[in-house]
């Protein structure tokens, strides 16, 4: 049996398990200009799109996953379709790699639960890939709400729009779901950082309007929690094309005794372009992939937890999975909470 419980070194050697997923391209230019970590290999089925990124970013590409677990090598990074994450994530841990998987962790409850049981058992330190956690506007908000400023958090409005991604992302085989399983994890899990607890009921009205798809393209959810807080989600792919940018997360949290208006990517310059006949929104904030990946570096370097555990993408997942269960059947359902 295999265990890893940190990096002896200073230099932490990442591998990359798929470019399936857009992030990860992301992620590959964080490792490769972050200081004290490298990105030493690339795994990806698809040949042309792992020679592709192996061009890119300077690293060995391996057809084969199992060859890049066995490289010299602490820990990956997993963009593969959401479908395939318990079989690399558990791959990873069985080969004593750490681990940050892209959301949503997994696609049932099921494979998550087997994803954190099998990342315990053998030491290693599994994190799920929640960049907007680490948003300053996100971090300021957690800071008032921590300090009492606006009194008890009371309810939330939030929404997590975005683009119709296309591609496996409409294939339910390899994606679990469409929009809402895309989008709620991301502001299921900011919620349940905010309020320090578990959500205990969900209510959800989940549709396709927009996109010639055979999978939900849009969403309403209510999330009931347990100190009396609920929330409000739209976690829909309504950004046309022609939009300036491709999506948003935005949060307002009414308390006691004051609100707090958060618009996350609010950072932007306004570019007409003519030769792209658009205008577009460049960001100029702070990279939240860069402090994910550097957060998940020192996690495997010092062998402190991550900022968003196995846990908590399990639990984001259960409540978009909620959603589904309350669409279909038309009513509230309740959760209950076990590792």
């Amino acid at each position: 049996m295999t265990h890893a419980t940190g990096c002896r070194r200073g230099e932490v050697r990442i591998g990359m398990v798929s470019f399936a997923h857009m992030h990860a391209y992301s992620y590959a230019r964080a490792v490769r200009s972050m200081a004290g970590a490298t990105l030493a290999g690339i795994a990806d089925d698809s040949e042309e799109r792992g020679q592709a990124a192996s061009r890119e970013f300077g690293a060995p590409y391996y057809r084969d996953v199992d060859k890049l677990f066995a490289a010299d090598i602490d820990a990956v990074i997993v963009c593969s379709e959401n479908a395939r994450h318990r079989e690399h994530v558990v791959a990873a841990a069985q080969a004593g790699k750490h681990v940050l998987c892209e959301k949503p962790i997994a696609t049932t409850r099921e494979d998550a639960a087997a994803m954190v049981k099998e990342c315990r058992a053998r030491g290693v330190r599994l994190a799920t890939a929640f960049p907007v956690r680490h948003a300053p506007p996100i971090i300021r908000a957690k800071h008032l709400i921590d300090e009492g400023r606006i009194g008890k958090v009371l309810a939330v409005s939030g929404t997590n729009h975005g683009r119709m991604p296309g591609g496996w992302f409409i294939d339910r085989a390899l994606s679990g779901g469409g929009a809402v399983l895309d989008h709620t994890v991301h502001v299921a899990d900011l919620l349940r950082w905010f309020l320090a607890d578990e959500a205990e009921r969900v209510y959800a009205e989940v549709d396709t309007r927009m996109h010639d798809v055979a999978i939900d393209d849009c969403g309403t959810l209510c999330i009931e929690f347990r100190n009396g807080a609920f929330a409000t989600l739209d976690p829909s792919w309504s950004r046309p094309r022609a939009y300036p940018t491709w999506g948003d997360v935005t949060m307002e949290i009414v308390g006691t005794s004051g609100v707090v208006s958060v618009d996350v990517f609010a950072q932007v310059l306004v570019h007409a372009s003519d030769p792209q006949n658009a205008v577009l929104y460049r960001h100029w904030g702070d990279d939240m992939d860069f402090a994910l990946v550097r957060d998940f570096v020192q996690a495997v370097r010092e062998g402190t937890p991550p900022a968003a555990s196995g846990v908590d993408g399990m639990r984001a997942l259960e409540i978009a999975l909620a959603a589904y269960e309350s669409a279909r059947e038309g009513r509230p359902v309740e959760l209950s909470w076990t590792d």
